[in-house]
């Protein structure tokens, strides 16, 4: 049973006809992509922009009707995945190395909506390493600011390279193991040069839909 897939599908019944939508990138949004090209075909008219080249390239794929950014002054909703949440529907996102984007777009969404199965759901934010975009100047510097918040900061590789985002940037993927204040945590990191942007999404999901082991799935509020 894939249960990204079933609460993926779930979310995407929150799309209305006319609507502008923002993709999400992930495993989890990947569902949600596929799910929207089938209900395109069926008649549904949406306008939609993407949040990664990876979830731009499967949305032309599925016959998803992508825009420029350019032609919108915001969004509906976006459906998106997160690699970790609480029952506050705080986030944390960019484990697929597009928080900027992600947040970027969400910011300028009225509606966030998360999509996740029972074990990205935790009483408490950490235990997924936090994922920080930063700039490659200086970036020894900051990985040494990133140390001294009490974590164990490792630049993310792809194989032997280390991995670049679409902007360009690195991500150091910092170990936490409890993050007891996130809004604290968050007001720090943006305090240092360097740090382009961090995956703590606080006060920005609408709902989650999560998927459960057992067939069935919930939708959590904020």
């Amino acid at each position: 049973m894939n249960l990204k897939r079933i609460a993926a599908e779930k979310a995407v019944e929150f799309v209305e006809d006319g609507m502008k939508v923002g993709l999400g990138t992930g495993s989890t949004a990947y569902w949600a992509i596929c799910k929207l090209g089938e209900l395109v075909k069926e008649g549904l008219s949406i306008q939609a922009v993407a949040t990664s080249l990876a979830s731009e390239k499967l949305a032309q794929e599925h016959g998803v009707p992508l825009i420029p950014f350019a032609k919108l002054d915001g969004l509906d909703l976006t459906i998106d995945g997160a690699d970790e949440l609480d029952h506050q529907l705080r986030l944390i996102k960019g484990g697929g190395g597009a928080l900027l984007r992600e947040k970027i777009v969400a910011f300028h969404s009225k509606q966030l909506i998360i999509v996740a199965d029972e074990s990205k759901l935790v009483d408490t934010l950490g235990t997924f390493p936090l994922p920080v975009e930063i700039v490659s100047f200086a970036m020894e510097w900051t990985m040494d600011a990133l140390r001294a918040l009490h974590c164990k900061p490792m630049l993310r590789t792809d194989e032997e390279k280390l991995f670049v985002t679409d902007n360009g940037n690195y991500i150091a993927d910092c170990h936490f193991e409890v993050i007891s204040d996130a809004e604290e945590l968050q007001r720090r990191l943006m305090g240092i040069p360097g740090i382009v942007d961090q995956g703590l999404f606080l006060g920005m999901a609408s709902k989650a839909v999560i998927g459960h082991s057992s067939g069935h799935v919930n939708i959590l509020e904020r």
